[in-house]
C-alpha cells in the first residue's frame, strides 16, 4: 500500500500560465500521424514531436518557466544546473533570452558536441565548468557552488516550475487532436515530463490511459512504485542518457504514481532498434530517451489495435559519434550478432576449415582478433560473425559443435561480454 500525503499536483490553471508565459519562446511542435507504426499496429498512431523542438527537447519548458519566474534579485545572482545534455541547453538557451547568467556544471567526460551546443545556446550568458567523473560529481559541485555564491540552483525535474513548464506539452497534445485519445505513451527519466503532461490528462481527458516508459537499466520510477517509496537504484546503465537516473524526484513521484495508469521498460536493445527504425523508415532522428514511447508499442499491441496512440518524441540531440553503437546494440538484441572465442588448433589450414566448413553461406565475419601462441597447441581468436536472419544460429552452433571446436559463446558472458561492446 502507498503511503498517505499532502502531495503538491500542478494546477491546469498553472500549466496554462505557463503556457502563455512561453509562448514565442518554445515552438509549438506538430502532432503527426505516423503511417508506419499505425500500419504495424493496426492502430491511429500519433507522434507529438518534441525532437523538432528548440534545442531539440521538451526541457526548454521547464527551465524558461522556471528562471523567468525568478525575481529580479535572484536573476542578478545567477542560477546554477548541472546537467551533461538536454537541461543544461534548455537553461543556456532561457538565459540567453532572458539576459541572464549561469553556470552550468558537466562531467569532465561530457562529449563535445554536446559543450559546444551549450555554449552555442547559452553565448556570452553561459559559462561552462566540466567537473569530476560523473553526473553526481557535477552536481555536488553545482550545489556546493551556489551555496557559495547565493546563486539559485534550476532542478532538471523536480520542481514545481519546471513541472508545469513541461506540462505544456499536453496541452498542445490535446488542443491539436481533434478525436478522443485513448493510450498516451511518454518516456520518464526523473519524471518531471510525465509530470506535467499527466496531470493535463487527468484534467482533460481522464478516459486517456497513460503510460510511463523507463529504459530497462534505470527503472527508477517503475521500481519506486512497487515499493510504494522513492527508492534510489544501487547502479544503473547509463546509455539512455536522457531518461537514466538513479532516483527520480520526490513530487513527480508522488504525481505518477497516482495519475500514471501503468510503468514499463523497454531493454537498451530494442530502443536502439526502434532508433534505426524511424530513421530508415521515416527520417527521424531521435536520441535513446526519444524512442523509448514507440519501443513500448510492442507491449501493448494488442490493446491499442483501433484505437487513437499518442507517442511522444522526446528530444533528438543524438552524438553521431554513437552510431556505431546503437547500430551494434540493436544487432544483438535482435539476435543477428554474435561473438565467440574459438581456440583453433595453430597449424596451417584450421581457419580456412572454419571458413569453409562452419560458416553458413550469409554469415560475415565482422571482428577477428588473433595472435599466434608460441609452444602451444591452439590459440584463442576472438571472433564477431554477424548474421541476416535469428534462425541461423542454430545452424551456425550445431555446425561448430559438429566440427568439435573448443569455443565460448559470448554473448552469455556478461563479465567477458562488457570488454567488447
Amino acid at each position: 500500500m502507498y503511503k498517505t500525503s499532502q502531495a503538491y499536483s500542478p494546477s491546469l490553471e498553472n500549466i496554462k500560465v505557463a503556457q502563455t508565459i512561453l509562448k514565442g519562446i518554445v515552438t509549438h511542435t506538430p502532432l503527426m500521424p505516423n503511417f508506419t507504426y499505425s500500419d504495424k499496429f493496426g492502430a491511429k498512431i500519433m507522434f507529438k514531436r518534441e525532437d523538432l523542438q528548440v534545442v531539440r527537447s521538451y526541457k526548454i519548458r521547464g527551465a524558461y518557466n522556471k528562471i523567468s519566474g525568478l525575481s529580479a534579485e535572484e536573476k542578478d545572482s545567477g542560477v546554477v544546473c548541472a546537467s551533461a545534455g538536454n537541461h543544461a541547453q534548455g537553461v543556456a538557451h532561457s538565459c540567453h533570452l532572458l539576459k541572464v547568467k549561469a553556470t552550468i556544471f558537466m562531467p569532465a567526460p561530457t562529449p563535445r558536441q554536446k559543450v559546444e551546443q551549450v555554449r552555442f545556446f547559452g553565448k556570452e550568458f553561459v559559462e561552462i565548468v566540466l567537473v569530476g567523473d560523473t553526473f553526481d560529481d557535477a552536481q555536488k559541485e553545482a550545489i556546493s557552488f551556489c551555496n557559495q555564491h547565493s546563486s539559485v540552483f534550476i532542478p532538471p525535474f523536480d520542481d514545481q516550475k519546471v513541472i508545469e513548464g513541461q506540462g505544456t506539452v499536453g496541452l498542445e497534445i490535446l488542443e491539436d487532436c481533434g478525436s478522443p485519445i485513448d493510450y498516451l505513451f511518454l518516456p520518464i527519466g526523473g519524471g518531471g515530463l510525465a509530470s506535467g503532461v499527466a496531470s493535463v490528462f487527468k484534467t482533460l481527458s481522464p478516459q486517456t490511459k497513460i503510460i510511463g516508459v523507463e529504459p530497462a537499466g534505470a527503472p527508477a520510477m517503475k521500481n519506486s512504485m512497487a515499493l510504494g517509496q522513492n527508492t534510489k537504484l544501487d547502479s544503473i546503465d547509463k546509455f539512455v542518457d536522457g531518461a537514466a537516473v538513479q532516483q527520480v524526484g520526490d513530487l513527480t513521484f508522488e504525481i505518477c504514481r497516482t495519475h500514471l495508469d501503468a510503468v514499463v521498460t523497454v531493454p537498451e536493445g530494442l530502443i536502439c532498434s526502434t532508433m534505426l527504425e524511424l530513421y530508415n523508415r521515416d527520417a527521424i532522428v531521435v536520441e535513446p530517451a526519444g524512442a523509448l514511447s514507440v519501443a513500448a508499442l510492442a507491449q501493448f499491441a494488442e490493446e491499442i489495435k483501433g484505437k487513437n496512440v499518442v507517442c511522444i518524441l522526446s528530444g533528438s540531440n543524438n552524438d553521431i559519434s554513437r552510431t556505431e553503437e546503437i547500430r551494434e546494440r540493436s544487432l544483438l538484441y535482435e539476435g543477428l550478432k554474435h561473438y565467440f572465442i574459438v581456440r583453433f588448433p595453430q597449424r596451417a589450414g584450421a581457419l580456412k576449415e572454419f571458413l569453409v566448413e562452419v560458416l553458413g553461406p550469409t554469415d560475415d565475419i565482422v571482428h577477428f582478433e588473433y595472435t599466434k601462441k608460441t609452444a602451444r597447441e591452439k590459440g584463442p581468436a576472438l571472433i564477431g560473425i554477424e548474421q541476416q536472419h535469428k534462425a541461423d544460429f542454430d545452424g551456425l552452433m550445431q555446425r561448430m559443435k559438429e566440427k568439435d571446436l573448443n569455443f565460448e559463446y559470448l554473448n552469455e558472458r556478461p563479465d567477458l561480454f562488457g570488454f567488447i561492446v
